[in-house]
């Protein structure tokens, strides 16, 4: 059964693959539109063709996505999003699925990719995780998103978790980041990108429902940033374990 699993993921994969590469094509012919537009009108031009994107290709591959607690968004303000890590296919779940404009925190190097790095960068702030300069560097633009009014998306552990936890450890730098701009945190969750696009099995793609589950606001009033982390991962990993669909 395993074999006929393994060979199965690897078809789909190349499905979701071939599939991915020319919605990416689609894609960009309206992104490079957008090009002259200043921000934040831009990354909300983007959002609407990124959701529109996913809306057809996450279906197409089986793996149609369900959203919760979009009513924790509230008009008018904007927040810093903190996303687990389990999966590649946490990106292009989370950047569409945040209501309203929002960036993503990302590597630099995804950035190289033909064609899919000018859509990857157009969505994110880019860094480098080796360069103390590049991180450095990103925080300032990471505050410069938020002065805009749009939604910052951060993952906490830094990486993918490919421990047997639920979340890995938190950085300090999401929650710095809430605490210097004032901004509140929205913890997020998403479900089973583990199952669809796992870190250990290579070139395979498993359909099934993604989840993409938000809470409540916390706020960095009163708070250290010691204190801030221990909070919103405390909740994430309470609700992770009692909340998984």
């Amino acid at each position: 059964m395993n074999f006929f699993k393994k060979i199965f993921g690897f078809i789909w994969a190349v499905w979701g693959l071939i599939l991915f590469a020319l919605t990416s094509l689609i894609v960009w012919v309206p992104l490079a539109f957008t090009n002259s537009q200043p921000e934040p009108k831009r990354t909300y031009t983007f959002i609407h063709i990124a959701r529109w994107w996913m809306g057809l290709y996450l279906p197409l591959i089986g793996c149609p996505l369900r959203i919760k607690g979009r009513e924790n968004f509230k008009a008018g303000e904007n927040y810093v999003v903190v996303c687990n890590h389990n999966s590649l296919m946490d990106v292009p779940v989370s950047y569409p699925g945040i209501p309203g404009g929002n960036k993503t925190i990302a590597k630099a190097e995804m950035a190289k990719t033909p064609v899919f790095g000018i859509i990857y960068q157009r969505g994110s702030v880019l860094v480098d995780r080796k360069s103390d300069a590049s991180r450095k560097d990103s925080f300032s633009k990471m505050k410069s998103v938020l002065d805009l009014g749009l939604h910052m998306c951060i993952y906490p552990e830094g990486t993918r978790n490919k421990t047997k936890e639920p979340l890995a450890p938190f950085h300090d730098g999401a929650f710095k980041l809430s605490i210097d701009s004032g901004k509140s945190i929205i913890p997020a969750l998403m479900f089973y990108t583990k199952t669809v696009l796992p870190a250990d099995k290579g070139f395979y793609l498993w359909p099934h429902r993604l989840h993409f589950h938000f809470l409540p606001p916390v706020s960095p009033k009163g708070e250290t940033v010691q204190s801030l982390r221990q909070k919103v991962f405390d909740q994430m990993k309470e609700y992770y374990t009692t909340h998984q669909p």
